[in-house]
């Protein structure tokens, strides 16, 4: 009698591809919540002479109607070419190397669940190289996030994802290109590491509870706390990328964190959360349900006598 034993085969070039294309598609319905963070974050204290602070953006549905109200719609998808550039590059790699990485790091005859230790250290690995790599589009999708209404008159600084590269490399040299890289890996290296291995860990905890299967409300669950634990533990890198990407006259990282933590309180560095937390929460959900869903194409059942 046959034993039948659904086994997943999935080669690095077909899981980079099922990665973009979920990072792309998760980007797409979610980039007006990233917009709303950016402007939160790049948001600093306005005073009046009578000392009121009067801030422009007020919370992620305040944000999104000023723009939507200021800029119109479209405004809210700024950035979304170099977005999908990211994620594409970014997103298929960072998702790709994972399995590849989990494995040298415990060894390719090791049985049995990897340790979680195991897990965060391959994803902390991953998401580094990844946005080593994709950075310039990053730094993109920020400056074009970053700009808000202009005043009669005035130009933008760039017409499109394109004309931004082309015009970065021209004012500020290639290596501009990779400007903020400091805090960006730090970022992502460690949102990337509470991402995949919170994912990971929680579906698999999950799993393991009577009643529970590898279906949709498994998937929601785990890219739900996948993304709050990723907002808690990234959030002031975050906003120190941000920063740095949308303002070109902080001298360092750490010169961006001072100035920051002096003018503005520690409070600063959690400026956007809610977005943070609504942008990063409801992409997880929709990436990682888009993933598993894409890669039931190549999954395979083999059979043994």
């Amino acid at each position: 009698m046959a034993d039948l034993k659904p086994r997943t085969e999935i080669s690095f070039i077909e899981t980079f591809f099922c990665s973009a294309f979920a990072a792309c598609f998760a980007e797409f319905f979610t980039i007006p919540l990233d917009v709303a963070k950016v402007r939160l974050q790049l948001q600093r204290k306005m005073v009046t002479e009578d000392g009121v602070s009067l801030p422009k953006y007020r919370g992620l549905l305040g944000t999104v109607a000023t723009i939507a109200r200021e800029e119109g719609l479209s405004a809210l998808w700024k950035g979304i070419t170099a977005g999908l550039h990211r994620q594409f590059v970014y997103g298929g790699l960072r998702i790709g190397l994972y399995g590849p990485v989990k494995t040298f790091l415990v060894g390719s005859d090791y049985v049995g669940d990897i340790p979680l230790f195991h897990k965060i250290l391959a994803a902390f690995l991953t998401g580094a190289i990844a946005i080593a790599v994709a950075n310039p589009t990053d730094l993109v999708k920020v400056r074009l996030q970053a700009e808000g209404k202009l005043p009669a008159g005035v130009h933008k600084r760039y017409s499109g994802a394109l004309d931004a590269y082309l015009t970065i490399i021209r004012q500020e040299g290639l290596g501009g290109l990779w400007t903020g890289i400091g805090p960006n890996i730090a970022r992502n290296a460690i949102i990337n590491a509470a991402e995949l291995a919170s994912y990971d860990q929680v579906k698999q905890t999950i799993l393991q509870i009577p009643g529970f299967m590898d279906n949709v409300f498994t998937h929601l669950l785990a890219g739900l706390g996948a993304g709050l634990l990723a907002v808690c533990v990234g959030s002031p890198i975050d906003v120190v990328k941000s920063r740095m990407m949308g303002d070109s006259t902080y001298k360092s990282t750490l010169d961006c964190f001072i100035k920051t933590l002096k003018t503005e309180g520690i409070f600063a560095f959690y400026k956007g959360f809610l977005p943070n937390f609504g942008r990063l929460g409801s992409w997880n959900a929709v990436m990682f349900l888009t993933l598993e869903q894409v890669k039931k194409v190549f999954i395979t059942e083999v059979y043994y006598d």
